[in-house]
């Protein structure tokens, strides 16, 4: 296994342990990273709100399920995040309701800026795009995929975005705030069976 990958997985957290860390920052209005700003604080105690409402409300279609509960392959699935990030606080909890559901996927969490070598491996688009999920096979540790930042519908509406407008404004960032709310997590779901079918393949 990559030595940084390895290094990682060491001071990893529980999906559990996670939410307690971001619960608690939210509490002393404060945030994950390197930096700490009012706005980053903020950004931390609506994520907190947000990872509340979907632990309790994501939701797993019987079709879906059949396939998360048919993979059978050890996986560790290494998330890349910070408390401030919006996109990972929809993310997140999809994810863990996906290993929740299947024995063989272990999830676990890293900070973005305690592991800048782990995130420089897996850069979107050049940039430290968060959340990141590196997929490992348990016995090898080969890095069998990658997921995120966004679900593929998201990253869609934003490269039209980007292409036409060159940056993000606030406006469309609430735009796209709308469209995970909407979504309930379910492209996110779905864009995960894919890669977990196309790991293994399922034999009906």
């Amino acid at each position: 296994m990559n030595q940084i990958i390895k290094e990682s997985l060491a001071k990893s957290i529980t999906y559990q342990e996670y939410r307690a860390l971001v619960k608690q920052l939210a509490e002393e209005n404060s945030n994950t990273g390197l930096e700490k700003t009012e706005a980053l604080a903020n950004y931390t105690k609506l994520n907190d709100r947000r990872m509340k409402r979907w632990d309790k409300t994501v939701k797993v279609t019987e079709e879906a399920k059949e396939k998360i509960e048919a993979f059978n392959r050890k996986t560790t699935w290494l998330i890349i995040t910070e408390s401030w990030c919006g996109d990972a606080a929809h993310v997140m909890p999809a994810l863990n309701k996906i290993a929740e559901l299947n024995p063989n996927i272990e999830v676990k969490i890293v900070l973005r800026d305690e592991n800048l070598e782990l995130i420089d491996m897996f850069l979107t688009n050049g940039g430290r795009a968060i959340a990141k999920v590196i997929m490992l096979d348990e016995q090898t540790g080969e890095v069998l995929n990658t997921y995120g930042p966004r679900p593929s519908e998201a990253t869609s509406y934003v490269n039209r975005f980007k292409a036409k407008h060159g940056v993000l404004t606030p406006e469309f960032k609430e735009d796209l705030q709308h469209w995970y709310n909407k979504d309930k997590g379910q492209n996110i779901i779905s864009d995960v069976v894919e890669i977990l079918t196309a790991v293994t393949p399922i034999y009906q």
